[in-house]
């Protein structure tokens, strides 16, 4: 007898698809826009409300920019204008 560890789906009903955090909709959604995945950013898109993809979105952006300071030695905003492409402020 096989065991499994997915809950075994109510009698009569389809099992349930996974359920994505706003979190992981935003590291794949930006992934894929990195990587030019239409299709895979389309998908991550539909796993949250576009108010929960717009907060992951930046939430994401603000580590990165965070992380990238600390890495470079430099002020967030330094870093931020430098991704942008934007001249020093």
């Amino acid at each position: 007898m096989l065991v499994s560890d997915r809950p075994a789906a109510p009698s009569g009903s389809q099992p349930r698809a996974r359920q994505h955090n706003l979190f992981e909709a935003a590291a794949t959604y930006v992934a894929a826009c990195a990587e030019d995945d239409q299709q895979r950013g389309d998908e991550a898109a539909g796993w949250v409300s576009p108010e929960a993809l717009s907060f992951g979105v930046s939430e994401l952006a603000c580590r990165a920019v965070i992380a990238l300071a600390r890495e470079r030695d430099e002020s967030p905003q330094t870093v931020a204008r430098s991704l942008l492409g934007l001249p020093a402020a």
